[in-house]
């Protein structure tokens, strides 16, 4: 080949060849500045190689082997240098190495400028093949570990949601999570209103534009979250997000230690089956504990309205719509009979007559605190039951 011998000389002064690459690389590009990220032996390791691929070829020909572009672009995936960078860093590197060339040939009489044109051509074609060559094994090692982020992300996530975990595993777990050391944090559980609809989609980049850290992770027929809140600005943010989604959340009490992830999950499970009505909406287990300890013993919470409320469930359905009507908003209204009529737009004296009706029914008098407390269990069971959409 027309460069043989001008590779062959400077095959024989890589070492230092190496070295200015290098040098030139970590002073142009800040990516190769952190030490950190890649050190200078690991660039002038990378430089030699990547200056013995293309000048070998030069001087003997044959077909390119990429093989250290792409030992060059695994390794700068894998030490976390962006491909932009790594793609500049490989051009910086080309444009030292043809100047040299150039300079070297440029002592040879035989060289002419016409040959040096197209040799030029055939260099940086050479050139684009390796650069390829890197940012083709620079982004499959980048899906690789993507994917093994994922994978290691999901075993973290369940492992502290299932509760299997050490001291090591919560310490790994909140620096591969991204989430503080400590709480408090809360969980979430959502369901979609269909099958194949991701109900919280945007939450997680939601959350983090807002600096609300968290982690999700999909489970059977619902997508669970660990979020958490080190101010109560994060609380606010957190819940604003969730209601601008299109799922059904329950949202557990806050914790301190993510030892108590599991018992969080309950709670935010519990929190998503006791919430009212069938649409889109955010429900948090401390702002109704009574109905969340009714959705966390059904078989209980159910004997005990079929106790209480039996007489009045075997009414005809217009009846009974009306007595579990005046009942829940008599409820909603704090035991006020006026109250209940403003939100029924009734007379108060019909909010009575009902409650006397619901009163002799049951045989419990509602001014009666224990029996109060046993109608209001009830008749939340009745609404979990979705049987208070005939009222």
């Amino acid at each position: 080949m027309i460069l043989s011998g001008v590779a062959a000389t400077l095959l024989a002064g890589l070492p230092e060849l190496g070295e200015r690459m290098a040098v030139r690389i970590r002073a142009e590009v800040d990516a190769y500045r952190d030490e950190s990220l890649i050190t200078l032996d690991s660039l002038r390791r990378s430089c030699t190689a990547n200056a013995d691929l293309i000048l070998t070829h030069l001087r003997l020909g044959g077909t390119p082997d990429a093989t250290s572009a792409r030992v060059t672009g695994r390794l700068r995936a894998e030490q976390g240098v962006p491909l932009a960078d790594t793609l500049h860093a490989y051009r910086i590197g080309s444009e030292l190495l043809w100047t040299e060339i150039l300079g070297e040939a440029r002592k040879r009489p035989e060289v002419s400028d016409g040959l040096l044109l197209t040799e030029s051509t055939e260099f940086w074609a050479l050139s684009g093949v390796y650069a390829e060559a890197v940012a083709v094994a620079y982004r499959e090692t980048a899906a690789e570990l993507t994917a093994k982020g994922r994978a290691r992300r999901s075993a973290l996530m369940e492992a502290l949601f299932t509760g299997v975990v050490t001291d090591r595993t919560l310490w790994e777990a909140g620096r591969e999570l991204e989430l503080p050391e400590h709480g408090p944090y809360v969980v979430v559980a959502a369901k979609a209103g269909t099958a194949d609809e991701d109900p919280v989609a945007d939450a997680e980049a939601a959350l983090r534009q807002a600096n609300v850290p968290s982690a999700w992770r999909p489970a059977p027929d619902e997508q669970l979250g660990l979020i958490a809140l080190p101010t109560a600005a994060a609380e606010a943010a957190c819940l604003r997000v969730l209601r601008r989604t299109r799922a059904r959340v329950g949202v557990s009490p806050r914790f301190t230690s993510l030892r108590d992830v599991p018992q969080g999950l309950r709670f935010a499970r519990l929190a998503l089956a006791g919430q009212e009505g069938t649409g889109p909406g955010v429900a948090r287990f401390d702002e109704n504990p009574l109905a969340m300890v009714v959705a966390a013993a059904p078989a209980e919470a159910t004997h005990l309205m079929e106790r209480v409320l039996r007489p009045l469930l075997d009414l005809p359905a217009a009846e009974r719509a009306r007595l579990l009507r005046t009942l829940e908003h008599w409820f909603a209204a704090g035991g006020s009979a006026a109250g209940a009529a403003r939100s029924l737009f009734v007379h108060p004296n019909t909010v009575r007559y009902r409650l006397r009706r619901v009163e002799e029914l049951t045989g419990r008098s509602l001014s009666d605190p224990r029996a109060t407390a046993d109608i209001g269990v009830a008749l939340l069971t009745v609404r979990n039951s979705g049987r208070l959409g005939d009222a």
